[in-house]
């Protein structure tokens, strides 16, 4: 079992976005940074947790296939569109994000405030400040 911690940080005068992958496995972490083309929070939120599914995927390799994710997010529009496969506005990322789940076995998501999902927001907003001072 892995679980998957994602958090988007957005600067919304730059429209620079960046997110923060957490994967947790045996108790061993693995911290990702990552730039984010998303130019608003949402929609970065859902870039950031497709990512976060691409790396395990990745680093999972063909056991994904009998793997289970406990993923966890403090953005409570990809969770509560991840549970109704829907998303009004975001639409396109839903369908993105699911499909980067359809590797594992099993998903269950949960939203997390975001007190509970600080590593990941750390990751994101280093990524983020890392982000601003290169521009």
């Amino acid at each position: 079992m892995y679980s998957l911690y994602t958090d988007a940080a957005t600067q919304p005068q730059s429209g620079l976005s960046a997110g923060g992958i957490l994967i947790i496995h045996d108790h061993h972490q693995i911290q990702l940074k990552v730039p984010l083309l998303a130019k608003t929070n949402h929609a970065a939120e859902f870039e950031v947790a497709r990512l976060g599914f691409e790396k395990l995927s990745q680093l999972v390799g063909p056991a994904s296939a009998s793997t289970t994710v406990l993923f966890y997010t403090d953005s409570q529009i990809v969770n509560d569109s991840l549970t109704k496969h829907y998303a009004k506005h975001y639409q396109d990322q839903v369908d993105r994000l699911l499909v980067a789940q359809t590797p594992f076995q099993l998903v269950l998501a949960q939203w997390v405030p975001e007190k509970q999902n600080q590593g990941a927001h750390t990751l994101a907003n280093q990524a983020l400040h890392s982000a601003e001072v290169a521009k």
